[in-house]
């Protein structure tokens, strides 16, 4: 089987995600087909079976390009076997899975796209990225001024690696 990878990361925890989805896909002797949203160049869904579609949310929303790809896609992705990873903070906290519910959920109507299966994968802070302000919308609005995790302190992932290898193989399956 053929398994398209398609993800938007803008911090690089995303692309680290689809990297491990790709493993996962090859691990379970599947061919995986790896593209970065921000380069799609030759994007060509003939001959795939399956498409793993993973992005980021920053202020509400999945990158722009990646929605343009999925709403230019949307009539050939739905004829295949589909997956979406949201990954978000929110998703990290039980008080944020509302939110990061309603992100997907936007998307879905932006882009007119409904996949097969899907998932709200935690995703993780990545302060060296981060200027004064963006450091204080993580830790104030993001992180809920929790305090149990530091932003100074550096990177923290709040992704779970084993749910998601598992929800991968099931997706496989």
């Amino acid at each position: 089987m053929k398994v398209l990878i398609l993800y938007g990361s803008i911090e690089g925890q995303t692309a680290k995600i689809a990297r491990v989805v790709a493993d996962e896909v090859t691990a379970a002797g599947h061919e995986a087909m790896l593209v970065d949203a921000d380069t799609p160049e030759g994007l060509q869904l003939d001959g795939v079976d399956a498409a793993i579609l993973a992005a980021s949310v920053h202020q509400r929303r999945h990158p722009r390009q990646f929605e343009a790809l999925l709403a230019g896609y949307a009539s050939q992705l739905k004829d295949i076997k589909t997956l979406i990873l949201s990954v978000s903070l929110s998703a990290a906290f039980p008080e944020g899975q509302e939110e990061a519910d309603d992100y997907l959920t936007e998307m879905k109507m932006r882009t007119n796209f409904e996949p097969d299966d899907e998932l709200l994968v935690a995703g993780a802070v990545k302060t060296a990225k981060y200027d004064y302000f963006a450091m204080q919308v993580v830790r104030h609005v993001l992180l809920r001024d929790r305090d149990d995790v530091d932003p100074n302190q550096g990177e923290h992932e709040f992704t779970d690696w084993e749910g998601l290898s598992a929800k991968v193989r099931d997706f496989l399956a």
